[in-house]
Formats: structure tokens, sequence, C-alpha cells
């Protein structure tokens, strides 16, 4: 009787969990609020553009009401089911010092990494961090780039002084880097790489980690992504950018 009424318990348990996620294309991206702070500001200054090149097109991971998303089982073609965002598209955003530096942690949600020829995974979180000099300088200077590279679970770095770099084709209007997205494999190799290029991309709407409503915030911190984590959640922001830090 007492092993009956425990597994009624856990599957009432498993029901709600299943309840606060929806379908990828269901769920509702905040819109990007008036920037009023410094920091607001140099975010969406420094808010970088992206171009997919193969996969998935991102999407949002979390509602105003604290639903996330289901993902997408790894399965048919690399952008299968997850090409267009019909309800629009999102990046997110959270910033802080770190040293002597402003950090910019900008992240993207993907509901599935599904490379050709090779096993992928329900959900996929990417993430890069931009380096400035301070928000409230007149004007912010760009320091460096750090472009989360899945595979290798490690930062590629990219300073603002490097020649390559500095290059005006580098920047989408002067400030914001440009970052390409690839879901590849070769001979069961498999990569997710997201670095610095000079190609058109398009950019998403901005929501800050502190812009969130709670709900979003709660999800997102106690939500299982599999093995897909959530960058800039309180678990792994700051030993993310103990990684990132390109000095």
């Amino acid at each position: 009787m007492n092993f009956l009424a425990g597994i009624a318990v856990v599957g009432v348990m498993l029901s709600a969990v299943d309840a606060d996620s929806i379908g990828h294309d269901k769920v509702q991206p905040f819109a990007q609020p008036e920037s009023v702070t410094f920091s607001e500001k140099a975010a969406v200054q420094f808010k970088p553009s992206l171009v997919v090149y193969s996969g998935c097109h991102p999407y949002p991971a979390v509602n105003a009401a604290g639903e996330t998303s289901g993902g997408l089982k790894p399965s048919g073609s690399s952008s299968g089911q997850c090409e267009k965002p019909e309800l629009g598209s999102q990046i997110y955003g959270r910033a802080g010092w770190y040293s002597n530096m402003w950090a910019i942690m900008y992240a993207w949600y993907f509901p599935k990494d599904d490379p050709p020829m090779s096993s992928g995974h329900r959900h996929d979180w990417e993430n890069i961090v931009v380096w400035i000099d301070n928000p409230e300088a007149n004007p912010p200077m760009l320091k460096a780039v750090s472009a989360w590279i899945n595979e290798e679970s490690r930062y590629d770095q990219h300073h603002a002084s490097a020649r390559a770099y500095n290059n005006a084709r580098k920047y989408s209007n002067g400030s914001s880097p440009n970052i390409r997205y690839r879901s590849l494999s070769w001979f069961r190799y498999t990569r997710v790489d997201m670095s610095v290029q000079d190609d058109d991309a398009e950019f998403q709407d901005l929501i800050m980690w502190e812009q969130l409503t709670n709900e979003a915030r709660s999800a997102l911190e106690s939500t299982d992504f599999g093995d897909a984590k959530v960058p800039f959640n309180d678990a792994n922001y700051q030993s993310l950018l103990d990684k990132a830090w390109p000095y």
C-alpha cells in the first residue's frame, strides 16, 4: 500500500516537472527592454550578431512564467524543426566586474545539437564573453572576446589589439562582434564552433539576467537541460568567467 502510494507521489512530481516544459516553438521570448543603466546600455552596444552556418537557429529557452523549452530529439537534419523561430529568438546576458575588466556574457539556446553523421543531444547552450574597460566610460572600449568551444570545454580568446581582429570588417556596427555557429562532424568527431568572423549575421532581442522575471530566473537555475548547462546562471557563471579570462 505504501509502495503504491509512493508511486503515486512520484507520478505527481514528474507530472509537475513536465508541466513546466513546453514545446520549443511555444516559448514566448522577452522583448528587449529599454536600456537605463550604464551596464544595460553597454550590453546593448556590444551585443553580438550571430550567423548560423549549420544546425538549429537560436530559440527562447524560458518565458516570463518560467516555462522552459522541451527542446528537440536529435534526429532528422541538423536544422530540422528548428530553422525559423516563429515567435522570435532571444539572446541572454549577464554582466559584472571581473578583476579590472567589465565582463558581459551573452548566451544562446538551441533546441538540439544534431551534427551530421554523428550522435547529438537534446538542448544546447553556447556563449561568448565580451570584455570592455568600463561601462561608464565615454565611450566604453572593447578589449577582447572569448568564444566558447563546446567540444573542447574551453574558450577561444580574441584580443581587440590583434591586427586580424581589429579589422573593421570583424564588426557589424563598430562595436558588436559577429559570431558564427556551426554543428560539424568529421570522422565521428563532433564540434560546435563559435568564433569571431566577418559574415553578415542577425541580432536577437537581448534580455539581461536581472531583467528576467523571478520565475524565469528560478527556472534557469533549476531546469535540467541534460548535457547542456545554462552558462549564465549562478551555478555556472563565475566558473565560466574564470575560463574565459583572456589575460
